[in-house]
């Protein structure tokens, strides 16, 4: 689990495929002295495995389905990324819960100045436009960011200063793609009411849509 409050960048010294999987060698520019093996790193939002570290280097594997959900599939030597390690009990949620099971791929379609900030619209899919909400919380790039408004294919974000200058987004151009997880909870709301609804229609009830009474019956309000 994590917070999306990035820790520092992380600069890709190799990439070597394997089979349809891709090992990673990341040099990180954050302590790594606690980092072990088996350790889970966000990077640029993907929860990694690390399966090697040594000083200030570190390997992971991205498997198959990592690769088709995220952006980690384009990436080359050089690259920077965003890195987070793992949250531990106890520490400051200063961000939101953020999984880095990542949601799938958006795209910058605008980026303009807004007073002392920068105001980024990201395209996204319809299927996972869904579950962002004005005001809600969203990760890009592993980045927790808060929605200031959004459509069905869309939403917009502002940026302050400081997190363009300590993540990537400051140096994203339109059109560069980005890595999008949206709320969890938004997601697990909709498994839950569709589980009732679908009882509910099997039990021969005339209504099987979700609505006020079926939500007042299961308890959600």
């Amino acid at each position: 689990m994590f917070t999306g409050i990035i820790e520092g960048f992380g600069t890709i010294r190799s990439v070597s495929r394997t089979g349809g999987g891709m090992r990673m060698d990341i040099q990180a520019d954050l302590p790594l002295k606690n980092v072990r093996v088996g350790h889970s790193i966000a990077v640029s939002g993907a929860c990694l495995t690390v399966v090697e570290v040594e000083e200030n280097t570190f390997k992971v594997d991205v498997a198959p389905e990592t690769l088709s959900k995220t952006t980690l599939g384009q990436i080359k030597v050089g690259d920077r990324m965003n890195l987070e390690r793992a949250l531990c009990l106890g520490d400051r949620l200063d961000g939101h819960l953020v999984t880095g099971h990542v949601d799938g791929i958006g795209q910058v379609k605008a980026k303009l100045p807004a007073g002392n900030a920068i105001l980024f619209t990201f395209g996204v899919p319809e299927e996972h436009s869904r579950y962002i909400v004005r005001k809600g919380s969203v990760a890009v790039d592993g980045i927790s960011l808060t929605v200031n408004a959004c459509d069905r294919m869309s939403f917009e974000v502002s940026i302050i200063p400081h997190t363009a200058a300590i993540t990537t987004l400051g140096f994203k151009k339109v059109g560069d793609k980005v890595n999008i997880e949206t709320d969890l909870i938004g997601k697990y709301v909709e498994r839950f009411t569709q589980h009732f609804a679908k009882e509910s229609a099997g039990a021969g009830n005339a209504a099987s849509s979700v609505d006020e009474t079926l939500l007042r019956a299961t308890g959600f309000i």
